[in-house]
């Protein structure tokens, strides 16, 4: 069966649809406490690091740690006074995601262009698992 419409439309339909954040633009939010940097990445990806601060919530669970009615759902996300900016390592499931959750009835939701990638080519801030761990205590 062929496919109708590629990767390449569904991301594009979604950049279009979804508030994008530069990084620029991100980083400037990442000490405001109404905001939640969110990195969808795969657990594997997170060995390169992730944005400082950023929350971990797997691109496969996403929808089940959103919806209050999911076995899974993290509270976090029912925080309606926050805005929740997605990431993953190039900016486009981040753009799917996000269109995926607005799908869902969420308006307070955005993700990074260009995603960890333009992030770290930026030099913005960045820490390890083992720095995190260490924050934490």
């Amino acid at each position: 069966m062929p496919i109708t419409k590629g990767y390449q439309a569904l991301v594009a339909e979604a950049m279009s649809q979804v508030k994008t954040y530069s990084v620029e633009e991100a980083k400037a939010k990442l000490n405001d406490p109404n905001v939640q940097i969110v990195d969808i990445r795969d657990i594997r990806e997170l060995s390169a690091g992730t944005v400082t601060g950023a929350f971990h919530a797997p691109r496969g669970m996403l929808e089940f740690w959103v919806d209050p009615a999911s076995p899974y759902h993290k509270a976090l996300f029912a925080d309606e006074s926050k805005e929740f900016v997605l990431f993953c390592g190039a900016g486009w499931r981040s753009a799917l995601a996000a269109k995926t959750l607005q799908d869902m009835g969420m308006t307070n939701v955005a993700h990074i262009d260009g995603g960890y990638a333009e992030w770290v080519k930026q030099g913005a801030p960045t820490e390890t698992l083992e720095e995190r761990k260490a924050k934490k205590g």
